[in-house]
């Protein structure tokens, strides 16, 4: 006959699953809290989007405290006459493209407080266009009309991942990039010079679908991310990680002895 007795693990076997199991719920929880993270990003914009209630684009493209917000805009101003910026590899309804992005020179206003100036600029998201199969890029032709008048999301630029290199490098008339980041663009776009270091706002708008410019665009907040319940998968796999590892250290140390 035979059965199945304990045997006492080596501290080293017993060190290893610790720290298998410590690293895989703290993945876990991680998942968690992006879960919760953009489940209250969405909540939050769904509420904004349905009540729009418009706040002065250049006083809220400068709030550097609301930097990782969204708020319902409006205002004036001019599209500069700069090369635009494509950023590469924006999927639509499963089809490859790029999304336009051009910098616009807000009309400037006095500040009730100090009595200042505010304009400055900042990118605005035309929207998306397809890419051939060749990879051409598009040719695009832009007024240069003052006063146009736009509304829209001010939002955090998207999200850039591994941000390895510049990101972005001019292909003829126009600027491809990999990511958007205002502060490595702005020297690019504006009329930069050492004496004159101009900024772009932090934000970027998302303009209204409504409005006659542009391309093909909406106003998801996540795009080309993982939704919440995504998160919540990862969240559920980490933890029967954690569990697997237990187990297999429980089973690995009861051998079976001969009576």
């Amino acid at each position: 006959m035979s059965a199945r007795r304990w045997q006492r693990p080596s501290w080293f076997a017993i060190a290893l699953t610790a720290l298998g199991i410590a690293l895989f719920l703290s993945l876990g929880l991680w998942q968690l809290g992006r879960m919760r993270e953009k489940r209250a990003l969405l909540d939050t914009a769904a509420a904004l989007l349905n009540e729009r209630k418009s706040v002065p684009l250049v006083d809220a493209a400068w709030d550097v405290a609301r930097a990782h917000a969204y708020d319902w805009v409006s205002g004036t101003g001019t599209f500069a006459d700069r090369q635009p910026v494509l950023l590469d590899n924006q999927i639509r309804n499963g089809r490859v493209g790029v999304r336009v992005y051009r910098v616009f020179n807000m009309d400037k206003t006095v500040d009730s407080v100090n009595g200042s100036s505010m304009g400055g600029s900042i990118l605005i998201d035309l929207g998306w266009l397809p890419l051939a199969a060749n990879r051409e890029l598009p040719k695009l032709r832009f007024p240069l009309t003052n006063n146009i008048e736009v509304r829209g999301l001010l939002a955090p630029p998207p999200s850039t991942g591994w941000a390895l290199g510049p990101g972005f490098e001019l292909k003829g008339d126009v600027w491809l990039a990999t990511r958007i980041d205002p502060d490595t663009l702005a020297p690019a776009l504006l009329q930069w010079t050492p004496a004159r270091q101009s900024r772009l706002a932090p934000r970027v708008l998302r303009l209204d679908p409504a409005l006659p410019l542009g391309f093909e665009r909406d106003l998801d907040v996540l795009p080309g991310t993982m939704p919440p319940e995504r998160h919540l998968g990862y969240a559920v796999q980490w933890f029967a990680f954690a569990l697997a590892a237990l187990i297999i250290f429980i089973m690995l140390h009861f051998k079976k002895v001969e009576k």
